[in-house]
């Protein structure tokens, strides 16, 4: 076990990331704690071991958040699995000797703390909407997919089905393929790396056609094709167009990989409908510029460089409403 510090850059909380991920049905996130310790399991970027970590915030000069003063560093206990899947954590070994730099980069991906989140507040003095959402998720920023290779195979497995199904599906895969373990008294089970995934033959619950899909993209992931940081180095245009050359990945997926698996900060999705729908109300646009990606994509420019991170909050606001709709529907 290894232990890394990471300080944002900007304002942060851990606490906010974790209540995102318990809505965030591909991450099937359930905390079982007070709330303070975030538990992670998943492939690392080399293809072939997996980490788990035990992360945590300080409190900052401005409380966890950072909205005045500065945000509590990150302080996780990384180890890295080298042993067979569902070993309970055997052939383990630490992160120092497997590369602590790549792994934590590799979690400061996941959790958007690559990026200088210092100047996103003042997005707010000039626009009211980012103003209101800031000011309503409070150090919020995107958690990411733990790669893209995950990321395009979440694509893959829930296309034209359901995010609760799949979800399970996923689930199911990483219990019977990933490596199992223990992280803060609790046994999780990492998604099977590239390695694991490409010799599956047979995956209940989802077709042949997916299946071979999976199989190619764990090709594609040890081929270097899915590397973050090769993808957010590409021009964005030239990154989706090379994301949708991969089997089943089409230009909603390519953006989804992007944004929340490679974890680029400023790409305004263009395929998103629910994005587009929150955009309208919240800028009270009417017909035509409602359905209008050019038009909206404009309004988006003045979120640079922050745009992947303004369309979460949008996106989360308009979930949270929708949720609260159903559970008034449903008492009523």
């Amino acid at each position: 076990m290894t232990a890394i510090v990471i300080t944002p850059r900007g304002p942060f909380s851990l606490a906010a990331s974790m209540r995102f991920l318990e809505g965030f049905t591909p991450a099937g996130y359930r905390d079982a704690s007070d709330g303070r310790v975030l538990r992670l399991a998943f492939p690392a970027d080399d293809g072939h071991s997996t980490v788990s970590a035990e992360v945590s915030q300080t409190e900052g000069s401005g409380g966890s958040a950072g909205s005045e003063g500065s945000a509590g560093s990150i302080q996780a206990n990384v180890t890295v699995h080298t042993g067979n899947p569902g070993k309970d954590g055997m052939g383990a070994a630490s992160a120092e000797s497997d590369g602590v730099s790549a792994v934590r980069a590799q979690l400061a991906r996941i959790l958007s703390l690559d990026v200088d989140g210092s100047g996103f507040p003042r997005l707010a003095e000039h626009d009211p909407v980012v103003a209101e959402l800031i000011a309503a998720y409070p150090g919020l920023r995107p958690v990411c997919f733990y790669s893209p290779y995950e990321a395009a195979a979440w694509a893959v497995i829930g296309h034209r089905i359901r995010m609760v199904q799949a979800a399970a599906i996923k689930g199911r895969i990483a219990e019977h393929h990933g490596q199992r373990v223990a992280v803060a008294g609790q046994f999780l089970h990492a998604f099977p790396t590239p390695l694991v995934l490409r010799g599956l033959s047979r995956v209940p619950g989802l077709p042949e056609v997916k299946v071979e899909r999976l199989r190619l993209l764990a090709d594609a992931a040890l081929a270097g094709d899915l590397d973050a940081a090769r993808l957010r180095a590409m021009p964005v245009d030239d990154a989706l167009a090379h994301l949708r050359t991969l089997p089943g990945i089409g230009p909603f997926s390519a953006e989804l990989i992007l944004i929340r698996g490679a974890g680029h900060p400023d790409v305004f999705p263009r395929h998103e409908r629910r994005l587009h729908a929150s955009m309208a109300e919240a800028y009270d646009l009417g017909d035509p510029d409602a359905s209008d990606a050019r038009r909206l994509a404009g309004i988006s420019d003045h979120w640079a460089p922050y745009r992947s991170w303004v369309a979460l909050l949008l996106r989360t606001r308009r979930e949270e409403q929708a949720g609260q709709a159903a559970r008034g529907r449903s008492v009523r």
